[in-house]
């Protein structure tokens, strides 16, 4: 492969690449984002989503194309250089990746944190900065980090709120946290997609994003 063919390759792959993820962000394809968290969870979906719609365009193969690549076993230049490119683009994708997740990691200071309960078929919360305040609609502040603490009594379940873009699962004996930031006060799907019996399509239940002074006055009033 000449080296001219290899820059044009790399050029018309950024390319490729930069358009694909406009068009992944700029319309609104996905759920409106109501986390501070989503913004960089859609970026990385678009780089990933970017090239595998470029591989898949590129080079896919004619209809009843049967045959055989060209024979090029032994041709050394080209085997670096395929080795090299998607080395360099998964490392890429995965450094990206690890920062988006070490920052969505981060809880910031005074974090709210809410215990979340999945059990067949219902979630349910409680608030330990509150006397451990019940409720069966997850309740949190607009703009203050959150930090949940999942716990499944009984078989594997998964939290999921498509507007968070988050998803964590839930398994017996183990207490995985998840960070978000709401930053859009308003009424939310909450999902369970973990297949976890008959009643799975029935388990679901609400996120109530409300102003700092809503809450404050809901977490304190006596009463679920």
């Amino acid at each position: 492969m000449r080296r001219g063919s290899i820059v044009q390759l790399i050029v018309i792959g950024v390319l490729a690449g930069a358009v694909a993820s406009a068009v992944a962000l700029i319309p609104d394809w996905l759920p409106s984002s109501a986390s501070r968290e989503a913004g960089r969870i859609d970026f990385v979906f678009s780089i990933v989503a970017a090239v595998t719609i470029y591989a898949v365009w590129k080079f896919r193969a004619k209809p009843d194309d049967d045959s055989d690549g060209p024979p090029i076993h032994g041709h050394t230049g080209l085997e670096i250089v395929w080795t090299a490119i998607p080395t360099m683009l998964v490392t890429a994708i995965a450094i990206v990746s690890a920062i988006v997740l070490a920052k969505d990691d981060a809880a910031g200071a005074n974090p709210l944190r809410v215990n979340v309960y999945a059990q067949q078929f219902f979630w349910s919360f409680d608030y330990p900065g509150y006397g451990n305040k019940p409720s069966t609609i997850l309740r949190l502040p607009v703009d203050r980090s959150v930090v949940l603490t999942m716990h499944a009594k009984d078989v594997l379940h998964s939290f999921w709120v498509p507007e968070f873009r988050q998803k964590q699962d839930l398994v017996p004996g183990l207490s995985p946290t998840l960070h978000i930031t709401p930053n859009r006060a308003g009424t939310y799907p909450l999902i369970c997609t973990e297949l976890c019996g008959l009643g799975h399509a029935l388990m679901r239940s609400r996120v109530i994003v409300m102003k700092p002074d809503a809450f404050e006055q809901w977490a304190t009033k006596t009463g679920p």
